[in-house]
């Protein structure tokens, strides 16, 4: 592999880990603050909401600079609030540090993504994206069931130290490993925001924002789902986050070829064809024990098989601005991670139970769907007037 893929795959593994572990250790940052369980998924939304504001920004104040060093810096500033993290003493001063853990979040990823399909072969771009992607799907096959069993077993702030651990190795392999890229675009940040007058580019975050927040929807509950639903003890809820995890990073690559074969949209369209089949199916099953950690295998597939496709279409919609509408993305990733978490949250706190999670997420989902239906037809309108005006 690449070692300046590698590097971006060592952040993406850190970056996974912070973001994930703490829906496995949900119960546990809860009872550690004396707060419910619905009130803990706010640091999710916090995270998330420190993703939206930092990716725009940060991306914005280093447009100028060359992207290894932008990266650099990205890394640094996640390692240190993460690290923090582990000494949070309340509700209050985690969800501050929550909140600017999630700054650098989009932003690297969001430049990493276009780094990745620069240093790729031509034609194997979205192999490159898979390879910078697959830190955050291992991070939750291996890294988020460790950080879960230590944050049951002895403290919920070692998870967070070992975030900072994986921090440190990024900066190393970004400062080592990563050449000198300049950034794409010699404009100033505020020109570079006209690319958004296009419908078609909003239409893509939305889908972003609403389609992937059906995973998130489930994702953020997994634990309880796992042993208040299934009836499994706790110690469970580790071998479903590497069940989860493995699928992650076998659809992260499935997706990858899917959009190799096909287009991005239709790639996206029948990944979230197949989440709504699997989250309405999955409230009929989590009861049973062994069916509801088969599905926990098969919802991690579909839903990772959505991320690279879903990062090249906007990248290719972006033309001019990539590595802001790329940031942008990741942005929308986790309003979706916030707004999952939120909705699903509200009929569970209404009383209605853990399975109602998958049903609002499969609703997400849908929406997602219809969004991409949208954005065929546009493409079609735009075809014809490009065919109609190459004849006339």
């Amino acid at each position: 592999m690449n070692k300046a893929l590698l590097s971006l795959a060592i952040g993406g593994f850190g970056i996974g880990l912070t973001e994930f572990v703490i829906m496995g250790i949900l119960p546990d940052v809860a009872n550690a603050f004396s707060i419910s369980i619905p009130d803990a998924g706010h640091f999710i939304s916090a995270y998330a909401l420190g993703v939206v504001i930092g990716a725009p920004i940060l991306t914005g104040l280093g447009s100028k600079w060359p992207a290894n060093k932008v990266l650099l810096i990205l890394m640094l500033w996640f390692t240190v609030f993460n690290t923090l993290s582990a000494f949070a003493t309340g509700y209050n001063s985690f969800m501050i540090l929550r909140f600017l853990s999630g700054l650098p979040h989009g932003a690297f990823f969001g430049i990493g993504a276009v780094v990745a399909g620069k240093l790729s072969k031509e034609g194997k771009e979205a192999q490159g994206i898979a390879i910078m992607f697959s830190g955050l799907t291992v991070a939750n096959l291996l890294g988020v069931p460790l950080g879960t069993y230590l944050g049951k077993n002895f403290s919920w702030s070692i998870s967070f130290l070992m975030v900072g651990f994986v921090g440190v190795l990024a900066v190393l392999g970004v400062k080592f490993w990563m050449p000198k890229i300049k950034q794409s675009n010699n404009t100033n940040f505020l020109s570079e925001f006209k690319v958004f007058k296009r419908l078609e580019l909003w239409l893509i975050i939305l889908l972003t924002t609403i389609g992937t927040g059906g995973f998130f929807a489930w994702y953020s509950y997994i634990a309880p789902l796992i042993t208040d639903v299934a009836g499994h003890p706790e110690s469970v809820v580790s071998y479903a986050m590497i069940l989860a995890g493995l699928g992650m990073v076998i659809g992260n690559f499935l997706g990858a070829k899917l959009t190799e074969k096909f287009s991005p949209l239709n790639t996206v369209t029948i990944v979230l064809c197949m989440m709504v089949l699997c989250l309405s199916l999955n409230t009929f099953l989590a009861s049973d024990k062994v069916l509801v950690l088969v599905m926990t295998f098969i919802i991690g597939i579909v839903s990772f098989s959505i991320s690279t496709p879903i990062q090249m279409l906007i990248i290719k919609s972006a033309k001019g601005s990539e590595t802001l509408g790329s940031s942008l993305n990741q942005s929308a990733f986790n309003v979706g991670n916030a707004s999952g978490a939120y909705f699903a949250g509200l009929p569970i706190a209404m009383g209605y139970g853990y399975t109602a999670a998958d049903w609002v997420g499969a609703a997400m989902a849908g929406c997602g769907i219809f969004i991409a239906l949208i954005l065929f037809t546009l493409k079609n309108r735009q075809a014809k007037k490009v065919k109609k005006h190459s004849f006339s």
